[in-house]
């Protein structure tokens, strides 16, 4: 599974951020007739066990069927605390706990809010769309709330920051130097991230990848002040 450098993942995140922007425009966020709306109690049944209309996970306020992902999503498998909710904050955080699998995400930082939006695109792609949850994202008309709006903000306001700091680092690369007491000092930059700090910069929650090579893989040292029990690192 290809693995994204430092500027690699804040292209791609200042793209997807953009392309949250036009997709407003377009109706993809909007109010737009058709979309399912659920409540979070109807949401709940959808956890795919047996009698359960379906498999069901929402990702800040969009739910998607994640039944060809079942192994990975149903009752007792390693990810079923997703299913059937909003868990949006826990997409970042990794808290699988009750007091983790909220949507709330209103202290998440603009590099946190590039991840969800990181793993919006990654659901948009890979599974199926089927609506909408009414509350803390979307209105009783299907219709983005000032929370959703924030986001969207921070979202492309992250993006943005990612940019200067790519603009800054080619401006001033990163430099290194060595002493040997055969060759002396030695001193050189490169615009290449060191390898270490590129890891930083992965998506902190992984989910097991469907019918995609290019998830967001997991680097099992991420974060430290939000990680009390992140997710394995998926399988290549």
């Amino acid at each position: 599974m290809p693995r994204l450098g430092g500027r690699a993942l804040w292209l791609g995140l200042a793209a997807a951020a953009a392309a949250a922007a036009a997709a407003r425009w377009l109706g993809w966020w909007g109010g737009r007739a058709g979309p399912r709306l659920f409540v979070p109690e109807e949401l709940a049944r959808y956890r795919g066990g047996a009698g359960d209309p379906g498999l069901y996970l929402a990702l800040l306020g969009r739910v998607y069927d994640v039944s060809p992902g079942r192994r990975h999503y149903e009752p007792g498998a390693h990810y079923s605390g997703f299913a059937g909710r909003d868990a949006s904050r826990a997409f970042v955080t990794g808290d699988r706990s009750a007091a983790g699998l909220v949507d709330d995400v209103s202290d998440l930082s603009f590099s946190e809010m590039l991840t969800l939006q990181n793993w919006l695109s990654f659901y948009e792609k890979n599974y199926e769309f089927v609506g909408r949850v009414i509350g803390r994202f979307y209105g009783a008309d299907g219709l983005p709330t000032p929370e959703l709006t924030r986001v969207e903000a921070m979202v492309t306001q992250g993006a943005e920051a990612g940019r200067r700091a790519l603009e800054e680092k080619r401006k001033f690369p990163p430099c290194n130097a060595e002493w040997s007491s055969s060759r002396g000092s030695r001193l050189w930059c490169s615009p290449e991230r060191p390898a270490w700090t590129q890891m930083h910069l992965q998506p902190s929650v992984p989910f097991a990848a469907v019918r995609n090579t290019d998830a967001p893989t997991h680097q099992p040292h991420g974060p430290p002040r939000r990680s009390p029990a992140l997710p394995e690192k998926v399988e290549e």
